[in-house]
């Protein structure tokens, strides 16, 4: 880096990659695959939101892995981001859990809020 221009471009450019609250994008799902979320039972949760938006032809929806989320306890954990910015964290997902929060969330815009980390309240 030769300045803080340079830096601040850097950043610009970093953000503009991940940001997915864009008008163009829907809602990103993140499933969290580290090893206590595997252990868990995170790929039957992955394939099952995989398929249930496949079937649905959800082109917008973008579902993606991360490592640990930091609730090992709680796992499998999968956090879903919506175009105006909320996250929602579902916890101890199942693959008809996760089937749903495509269902209920995702295409109808419904929280399931006994499948969260807390209460949601809008």
């Amino acid at each position: 880096m030769k300045s803080l221009e340079e830096l601040r471009r850097i950043r610009q450019d970093a953000k503009a990659q991940v940001n997915i609250r864009t008008e163009k994008d829907g809602a990103r799902i993140v499933v969290g695959m580290a090893t206590c979320g595997i252990a868990s039972g995170a790929r039957p949760v992955m394939k099952a939101l995989l398929d249930e938006n496949k079937r649905r032809s959800l082109d917008s929806v973008r579902i993606t892995q991360t490592g640990c989320i930091g609730a090992c306890k709680l796992e499998p954990i999968i956090e879903v981001y919506t175009r105006g910015g909320e996250k929602t964290t579902y916890v101890e997902m199942t693959e008809e859990k996760a089937r749903k929060v495509i269902n209920e969330h995702i295409v109808n815009g419904r929280i399931i809020s006994e499948y969260t980390i807390g209460a949601y309240e809008k």
